[in-house]
C-alpha cells in the first residue's frame, strides 16, 4: 500500500467553496418552511403570495421539473378563465402552476376553491393546510372526501411518463371530477375543464384515458429545459391555445 492511499482526500477551494454554498441555500430553505409553518393563519395568508416555486428545490428521484413561470401563468390562467366564486379547481402533481395562481391579482383569481393535490408535502406551506392534501398515484382511490366528485376543474401532470402512471392519474382524475359535466359558470362559460399536460409520446394514453380531450397547439416549458417534449391536452380551446 503506497503511502498515497492514507491520505485524507482533500476538496479544493472552489469545490469546498461551492459545498457551503449549497448547504448554506439548503439551509436558509429549511429556515424559510419553518418560519411559515410559525406564522398565523392570516400572516401565512399573506407570505404564500410571495412564496415563489424557486424557494423549493426539484426533487428528481420525485419526476420534479418545474414548469418555466410563463407556462405555469398561462395554465394557471387558462384554468380559471370563465370560473365563478363556486368553481371548485383542483391541481394534481403540478405545484408551479398553484405558485403561480397565488400570484396573480386578486381580481383574476374568481373563486377560493383552489386545492393543491402533490405527493411532496413540502407544499403544504405554499398552499396552506385547509388547501392541501399529499396525494400518491400509486393510490388513486384515497382522494380527499371533500373534493371526491367535486371538482369542476382540473389541471393534472402525471409525474411519470409511463402507461400506469398515466392511467392511475386519470383513474383519480375521475375521481375527482363532478359527474354532471353539463354545467355553466355565471359568465356563461363551461364550469368542467380539463387540462393533462404530460409527454408528447404519451398522446395514445392520453386519448385513451380521457376521451374528450385532444392535443392543443400550447408547448409547456420548463425552467431547467427538460428534454422530453410536452404537450398540453385539454378538452376546451381559448384564447392560450387551439385544438391540433
Amino acid at each position: 500500500m503506497s503511502d498515497s492511499d492514507d491520505e485524507i482526500l482533500m476538496l479544493s477551494s472552489h469545490a469546498l467553496a461551492a459545498l457551503q454554498q449549497f448547504k448554506q441555500e439548503e439551509n436558509d430553505r429549511l429556515e424559510q418552511f419553518e418560519a411559515l409553518y410559525k406564522e398565523s393563519e392570516t400572516q401565512f395568508d399573506q407570505q404564500q403570495k410571495v412564496l415563489s416555486i424557486d424557494a423549493f428545490k426539484e426533487d428528481w428521484q420525485l419526476s420534479q421539473f418545474w414548469y418555466a413561470d410563463e407556462t405555469a401563468k398561462i395554465l394557471g390562467q387558462a384554468l380559471l378563465e370563465g370560473a365563478d366564486e363556486d368553481t371548485v379547481v383542483v391541481i394534481a402533481s403540478a405545484p408551479s402552476v398553484y405558485a403561480a395562481i397565488k400570484q396573480l391579482p386578486e381580481d383574476e383569481v374568481p373563486t377560493k376553491h383552489i386545492y393543491l393535490l402533490e405527493f411532496d408535502s413540502r407544499f403544504e406551506v405554499l398552499a396552506g393546510k385547509d388547501h392541501f392534501s399529499v396525494y400518491d398515484y400509486n393510490y388513486p382511490d384515497m382522494i380527499p372526501d371533500h373534493l371526491r366528485n367535486k371538482c369542476h376543474r382540473l389541471l393534472i401532470d402525471p409525474p411519470f411518463l409511463e402507461e400506469e402512471c398515466q392511467t392511475k392519474s386519470s383513474q383519480a382524475a375521475n375521481n375527482l371530477l363532478v359527474i354532471d359535466r353539463s354545467g355553466m359558470t355565471k359568465s356563461g362559460d363551461c364550469k368542467y375543464k380539463l387540462i393533462s399536460s404530460t409527454g408528447e409520446r404519451m398522446q395514445h394514453i392520453v386519448k385513451k384515458n380521457y376521451p374528450d380531450t385532444k392535443m392543443t397547439t400550447f408547448l409547456p416549458e420548463h425552467k431547467n429545459g427538460l428534454s422530453n417534449e410536452f404537450r398540453c391536452y385539454a378538452n376546451f380551446e381559448c384564447k392560450y391555445w387551439t385544438f391540433q
